[in-house]
C-alpha cells in the first residue's frame, strides 16, 4: 500500500485553532473524569453506602462506555462528518454528565457514568482525526504536543481538581462543572470549526459494535466477579467462555462486511498497529488501577481530605505537563518506538519504587514513584495518539484512532476489574492474618472489607480505645500488602508494554505527513510505502 502526501493543502491556522481549542476542551472534560472521580469515592461511598463493587463499577462504567463505541464513532465520523459527530458526542457527554451530577442512588449513578463515557468515546475518537485533518506536518506534531499536554493534565489534575471541588462544594460538583464547559466547546464547533469526512469512508457496523462491547462487558463482570464469587463459579467461567465466543462471532462478522468493517482485519499484517494497541492496552491496565490505589492510600490510609490529598499529587502532575510538552516536540523527530517503549519503561520503574513505602511511611515516600510514573505518563501520550493515525490513509484515520483509543479505555476496565479484585482478596486475606483479627471475633470479615473499600478509619473509630492502635496498624499494614501486589504485576505489565513497543513499533511504517522529520520539506516525501 502506498501513502501520498498532500502537499498542496497547508494548516489553516484560524480554523485550525479553533478545532484544537474545542478539542483541547473536550479532551480535558473526558479525561479529567477518569481520575476526578477517584478521589471522591470515598464522599461517594458515604453517600450511598457503596460496596468496593460498587466503586469499581462506577469507574469502570466510564471506562466501558468508552470502549463501546469508540469504533463505531471513529467509522461513523468518517463517513458522515467529524465536526457533526462530535457535537453529538458533546451533547450525550453534557446530559450525562449533569445526570451523574443528580443521581439519586449509586446505581443512576453507574448508568450515567456508563453513557457519559458513551459521549466521551464518540469525542476521543473523532478528536485525533479532527486534529489530523486540520494540521500538517511540524504543526501536526505541535498539535498532538498539545492534545497530549491536555491529556496528561487532566489525568495529573484531576485527584487535585476533585478535591477542590469536593470540599469546596460536594462530589457532585465533579460532574456538575463540566456543563458550562461543554456548552462553551459546542459553540466553537457550531460557529468555528470545519465539516470534514471521507466519502469512501464504510459503514457503521453496528453488528459488530455490539458484539465487541458486549464481549467486553463479560469479561470486566467476570473479572470483578471472580475474587468474590471464585474464579471457577459458574457465573465467572460462563462469563469468560461468553467473552471468546462473542469475539469469534466478532471476528466473522468483520471477515464478512470486508471494505465495510468496523476494523480493517488488513491492519493486523502491520507490526506497528499491532504493537501500538497491545502497548496501549498493557499501559491503561497498569498505571489506572496503580492511581486508583495510590489516590486511595493516600486520601483514606494517610487520613489526608480530597484537596490535600491533590496537593500531594502535584509531583506526579508537573512532571506528567513537562514530559508531555517534550514528547509533543520529540514526536516529529525521534523514533516513535523508542520514546514508547521508554515511557512504559519509566512507568513501571515508579511502580517497583512503591515498594519501598511501608506502614510507616509518610506520603513523601510516594514522591519518587510519582516522579517515575508521571514522566512515563507525559512521554506516552503524544506519540500514542500521533502513530495511531499516522500508520494508516487518511480515509482510515477514525477507525485507527478509534481502535487505539478503544485498546486503551479497555485496558483501563479490565485493568480496574482485575487488579481491583487481586487487591481486595489480598488486603482481607492480609487483614484476617493479624492478631486483631482474632481479637474483633466476628467482626474481623467486616473490618477486612471496611479496610479494602477505604472506610478504615470507620473501623478504627469503632473498636474500644485500647484497641484502636493494634487495629491502626493492621488496617495500614494490611493495605500496604495489597498495594505491594498489585503494583508488582502492574509493573510486570508495565515492563512487557515497554518491550513490545520497543520491538514492534517502526517508523518506516508511518505516513511521514503525520510525522515529518524535522527540517526536511514535506514535499521531498512524494510517496511512501506503509509496510505491512
Amino acid at each position: 500500500m502506498t501513502v501520498s502526501v498532500d502537499v498542496t493543502r497547508e494548516t489553516d491556522s484560524r480554523a485550525a485553532g479553533w478545532t484544537l481549542a474545542a478539542v483541547a476542551i473536550a479532551t480535558f472534560m473526558l479525561m479529567l473524569d477518569l481520575t476526578v472521580v477517584n478521589v471522591a469515592l470515598s464522599d461517594i461511598r458515604a453517600t450511598f453506602d457503596s460496596s468496593f463493587t460498587e466503586l469499581q463499577w462506577i469507574l469502570d462504567a466510564y471506562a466501558l462506555g468508552l470502549a463501546t463505541v469508540l469504533l463505531a464513532a471513529g467509522s461513523l465520523a468518517d463517513r458522515i462528518g467529524r465536526r457533526r459527530v462530535f457535537q453529538y458526542g458533546m451533547v450525550v457527554f453534557t446530559l450525562a454528565s449533569l445526570t451523574c451530577g443528580l443521581a439519586g442512588s449509586d446505581t443512576v449513578l453507574i448508568g450515567a457514568r456508563f453513557v457519559q463515557g458513551l459521549g466521551g468515546a464518540v469525542l476521543f475518537a473523532v478528536g485525533p482525526a479532527l486534529l489530523g485533518h486540520e494540521f500538517r506536518g511540524k504543526d501536526r506534531g505541535r498539535a498532538f504536543g498539545v492534545f497530549g499536554a491536555v491529556v496528561g493534565l487532566a489525568i495529573a489534575f484531576g485527584p487535585l481538581i476533585g478535591g477542590v471541588l469536593t470540599e469546596t462544594w460536594n462530589w457532585r460538583w465533579i460532574f456538575l462543572v463540566n456543563v458550562p464547559f461543554a456548552v462553551v466547546a459546542l459553540l466553537i464547533g457550531r460557529q468555528r470549526m470545519r465539516e470534514s469526512s471521507e466519502k469512501d469512508a464504510p459503514r457503521v457496523d453496528w453488528f459488530g459494535m455490539l458484539t465487541f462491547s458486549s464481549a467486553l462487558f463479560l469479561l470486566v463482570f467476570g473479572l470483578m466477579r471472580g475474587g468474590t464469587h471464585g474464579w471457577t463459579s459458574v457465573p465467572v467461567v460462563g462469563s469468560f467462555f461468553a467473552t471468546v465466543g462473542l469475539l469469534v462471532v466478532f471476528v466473522v462478522i468483520e471477515r464478512r462486511r470486508g471494505t465495510d468493517a468496523m476494523v480493517d482485519l488488513s491492519l493486523l499484517r502491520n507490526r506497528t498497529f499491532n504493537g501500538l494497541s497491545i502497548v496501549a492496552t498493557l499501559s491503561a491496565m497498569s498505571v489506572m488501577p496503580a492511581l486508583f490505589l495510590l489516590i486511595s492510600y493516600v486520601r483514606n490510609v494517610l487520613s489526608y481530605t480530597a484537596f490535600d490529598s491533590g496537593i500531594r499529587f502535584l509531583p506526579l502532575t508537573l512532571t506528567l505537563f513537562a514530559a508531555a510538552v517534550v514528547a509533543g516536540i520529540l514526536t516529529a523527530r525521534a523514533d516513535p518506538g523508542l520514546l514508547v517503549g521508554a515511557s512504559q519503561l519509566f512507568i513501571a520503574a515508579g511502580l517497583v519504587a512503591v515498594l519501598w513505602v511501608d506502614a510507616s511511611s509518610e506520603w513523601t515516600a510516594l514522591i519518587p514513584s510519582m516522579l517515575l510514573i508521571g514522566f512515563g505518563m507525559g512521554l506516552f501520550n503524544p506519540p500514542r495518539a500521533a502513530i495511531a493515525i499516522a500508520v494508516v490513509t487518511p480515509d482510515k484515520a477514525g477507525m485507527a484512532s478509534g481502535i487505539n483509543e478503544t485498546m486503551q479505555q479497555a485496558g483501563m476496565a479490565i485493568g480496574v476489574a482485575a487488579l481491583g479484585s487481586v487487591f481486595h482478596s489480598r488486603v482481607e486475606t492480609a487483614f484476617h492474618a493479624t492478631e486483631v483479627a482474632g481479637l474483633l471475633g466476628a467482626r474481623a470479615d467486616e473490618a477486612a472489607q471496611a479496610t479494602a473499600v477505604g472506610a478504615g478509619q470507620q473501623v478504627i473509630d469503632a473498636v474500644p480505645t485500647p484497641l484502636a492502635a493494634a487495629v491502626a496498624d493492621a488496617v495500614r499494614g494490611s493495605f500496604i500488602a495489597g498495594l505491594h501486589e498489585v503494583l508488582i504485576g502492574a509493573a510486570v505489565v508495565a515492563g512487557v508494554a515497554g518491550i513490545v513497543a520497543l520491538l514492534s513499533i517502526r517508523r518506516q511504517d508511518l505516513d511521514v505527513n503525520a510525522l515529518a522529520a524535522p527540517g526536511v520539506p514535506i514535499e521531498d516525501y512524494d510517496e511512501r510505502p506503509v509496510n505491512g
